[in-house]
């Protein structure tokens, strides 16, 4: 299966960036991607975090959703749809949450972000507990004939989650790395998932200087079950393609079966 990380610099306005999510999404069509993923915000990043409290949406409603789901059914993709708010259990917070729709525009999965980005070193300050609220469930599902395991940015520092989806042929981390932690870590915490679950790894992301001074990493990419990526793009909006091949899977599990000699946990 061909596959697609889509990245973005998106900004305050909704419609803007769905339209611009569209663009790049009708690309990877053309580009021959049979699933492909949004980053995260790719539909809104506002100029203060509780700007997603005012255009949260409820589940199953709204038009980022609509969106999704036309495009996928358009298109004929599976569509990682990066994430956007989803109202929660109190006006005070919103699920930051990735929604999957099949190429018939049904929706299929749902990941609600289960670890909250907190970071200060002095010069940069975020925490996004104070306006999300955390997922606690990891969410796989099957698209054709690959299994894919969901997660969102922060969670790519705990490896716990991504070993609950041992079995998986493709883990998803939309992302919108902010450009320091990025710039240490993004490329070396990537690879390393892919290498000790031996699966394919897609991360779409943000990447470019944003219209609220925030600046992201970027660095979009595919990579392989031995750790080689396959595909990326530094910065700007664009697309990046690969194939999910499931002889080169059997071929790193086989060669180096470490699932099977796994002794703890």
């Amino acid at each position: 299966m061909k596959i697609a990380a889509v990245q973005m610099v998106s900004g305050p306005d909704v419609a803007a960036n769905l339209a611009t999510a569209r663009h790049l999404l009708e690309d990877a069509a053309k580009r021959g991607a049979q699933l492909a993923a949004l980053p995260e915000y790719f539909c809104l990043m506002g100029m203060h975090d509780s700007d997603k409290l005012a255009l949260a949406e409820v589940d199953g409603e709204g038009p980022i959703q609509a969106m999704l789901a036309s495009a996928a059914r358009d298109l004929g993709l599976w569509i990682i749809g990066g994430t956007l708010p989803i109202k929660s259990t109190t006006a005070e917070r919103v699920r930051n949450t990735t929604l999957v729709f099949s190429p018939d525009g049904e929706r299929v999965a749902r990941y609600d972000k289960i670890h909250l980005f907190a970071f200060d070193n002095g010069r940069e300050s975020y925490d996004e507990g104070r306006v999300l609220e955390p997922g606690c469930e990891p969410t796989r599902f099957q698209a054709g004939d690959i299994q894919v395991g969901l997660s969102v940015c922060y969670d790519l520092r705990f490896p716990e989650l991504y070993r609950g989806y041992a079995g998986c042929d493709l883990l998803a981390v939309p992302a919108a790395f902010t450009y320091t932690t990025g710039q240490a870590h993004w490329e070396l915490l990537l690879r390393a998932r892919a290498v000790e679950n031996q699966c394919y790894v897609v991360a779409p992301a943000q990447g470019g200087q944003h219209e609220n001074g925030r600046r992201t990493w970027g660095h979009s990419m595919i990579i392989d079950p031995w750790g080689q990526v396959l595909s990326v793009l530094a910065e700007g909006e664009g697309v990046v393609v690969a194939d999910v091949d499931p002889a080169r899977l059997t071929q790193v599990r086989q060669q180096l079966p470490a699932l099977a000699h796994r002794k703890l946990g």
